[in-house]
């Protein structure tokens, strides 16, 4: 029954909008672009039908209600972005097809030696890094059995009940590592990307958002959680399965080495893989310069004469192609093949393309300079103030939603309050992209979260209670670096509206 209520109460409610309200007299198409996001938010939250199905809306609404001609709104779903997504995927699938993700597993597990503290340590590292680059769904999963192979071997020598709070540890740091790991690149949790594009159908004179800037911004926002995740689940779960009965199980560096020799030599194509992976990784970081305070280290993009035209979904595109060209020395195969196109989540695809169409909506209707224009009373608010209250709001919002959904709803919305504030947009928008991954509280947040629950080891409780704790810290940190360090790295004055924040409804 609630299920039908949502599905048909969001189009009731917006048919009501366009009905009763004229937000902006003699500018129909503000209304009806705020009706279409009221519906599409309702129907996103609720998940009344599939993400990607809600995401296809302005397809077809768009241009019934003259808000986008459907040429406009078509393109609005394949850009840069898209491209950069599918390339890094594709990667990623060759790396879990030829096995390279594991040996990467257990590789770094070896470093870490034994003792419950460092075991979890290499764990949460472990995950953190792939999750960097896989995404966070691929990397619980393949986490998730290697943990719990571990956790049962303990459990065979001391007993479930010895190592309840081992096994409760271990797999909630799983979860969460993929989580916080994800936010320190670009391309390692789908709510970045929304970001970069988002900024830029809104502002177009906007700077880039590069692969190298995020990940210097963005990595040490994610190694301070880290390190608090790693205390809180050591002080709450680690610490009470004891050191002498943890020494017992046997579980040390030998462990792992023997998982890892089990694995054999390094195949031919892991090997080719591992290169295309650093490959893409150092093209990414090194495409345009990086100013480092009086040394300037120039980016190989100034090796063409266009070095603009290059952008990092061309850099993901070409080392993807090359994985389809090189050969395996297995039944003539190669490294990708046409099957990887089956694997690509194409519903997180059409989900960006949602967002992106509703986003260039806002734009293309003036409903963005409506909503600066409201908001602009609410300059007088203490920014840091503001800062935290978006964290907090959409932290704990998606606990309940889709975290990429809950990112391309409030961007745009966002960036037209930084423009309402009279401040730089990105002080709201980019503590809003970050917090839309750090919600670890209920097994619906996240799909690690609802990966690790699924084991059937964690009691929501458990969760919720480690869960909140995370989040209030996540908040803490995220509006700090919003206000102090993001100014720093992405260079601007955070209380002076740049001459590229101008919202308007100019075709582009």
């Amino acid at each position: 029954m609630r299920h039908y209520l949502f599905l048909l109460g969001a189009p009731l409610l917006a048919l009501g909008m366009l009905t009763l309200l004229d937000l902006q007299p003699g500018q129909p198409a503000i209304t009806a672009t705020a009706a279409i996001a009221v519906w599409m938010a309702i129907w996103w939250i609720s998940e009344a039908v599939p993400l990607a199905v809600t995401a296809l809306l302005p397809v077809v609404l768009f241009p019934a209600l003259g808000i986008m001609d459907g040429k406009a709104v078509s393109s609005a779903y394949i850009n840069h972005i898209i491209f950069l997504f599918m390339g890094g995927f594709l990667v990623a699938i060759a790396m879990q097809n030829w096995g390279l993700h594991k040996r990467i597993a257990l590789r770094i597990l070896m470093l870490f030696g034994q003792g419950p503290g460092r075991i979890l340590l290499g764990f949460m590292v472990t995950t953190g890094f792939l999750s960097m680059w896989i995404s966070n769904t691929a990397t619980t999963m393949m986490m998730a059995p290697v943990v719990l192979a571990i956790i049962l071997n303990i459990e065979d020598q001391l007993g479930t009940e010895k190592t309840h709070h081992l096994a409760t540890g271990f797999l909630l740091a799983i979860a969460y590592s993929a989580s916080i790991g994800g936010v320190a690149s670009l391309i390692g949790t789908p709510p970045n990307l929304s970001f970069a594009r988002i900024l830029q159908i809104t502002f177009t004179q906007a700077p880039a958002i590069s692969f190298a800037n995020w990940m210097m911004f963005a990595l040490p926002i994610s190694l301070l959680l880290f390190s608090a995740c790693w205390l809180l689940l050591y002080l709450l779960y680690i610490r009470k399965a004891g050191h002498n009965s943890f020494a017992e199980s046997g579980l040390n560096r030998n462990f792992f080495r023997q998982q890892y020799s089990a694995l054999g030599p390094a195949s031919r194509e892991q090997k080719m893989i591992s290169i295309a992976f650093a490959s893409m990784a150092l093209l990414w970081i090194f495409r345009s310069n990086i100013n480092i305070g009086v040394i300037t280290i120039p980016g190989w993009s100034n090796l063409f004469s266009k070095p603009d035209f290059f952008n990092d979904g061309t850099v993901a595109i070409a080392v993807a192609l090359t994985l389809f060209l090189l050969p395996s020395r297995q039944n003539n195969k190669r490294l990708l093949d046409i099957s990887a196109f089956s694997k690509l989540p194409w519903h997180i695809i059409l989900l960006f393309g949602g967002g992106f169409a509703l986003a260039t909506g806002f734009i293309r209707s003036g409903l963005s300079a409506f909503i600066a224009e409201q908001m602009s009373s609410l300059g007088n608010m203490p920014t840091l103030l503001a800062i935290a209250g978006i964290c907090l709001l959409i932290t704990f919002l998606t606990e309940l939603t889709s975290n990429t959904a809950t990112t391309e709803m409030f961007l745009p919305i966002l960036a037209a309050m930084g423009v309402g504030f009279g401040i730089n947009p990105l002080l709201l928008m980019i503590p809003a992209t970050l917090s839309a991954s750090f919600a670890f509280m209920l097994p619906v947040a996240t799909p690690p979260n609802a990966i690790i629950f699924g084991t059937n080891r964690i009691q929501v409780m458990q969760m919720a209670k480690t869960g909140l704790l995370l989040n209030l810290s996540g908040a803490l940190i995220v509006t700090l670096a919003a206000y102090y360090w993001a100014p720093a790295i992405f260079d601007f004055d955070p209380h002076q509206l740049p001459s590229w924040a101008v919202l308007s409804n100019t075709q582009h």
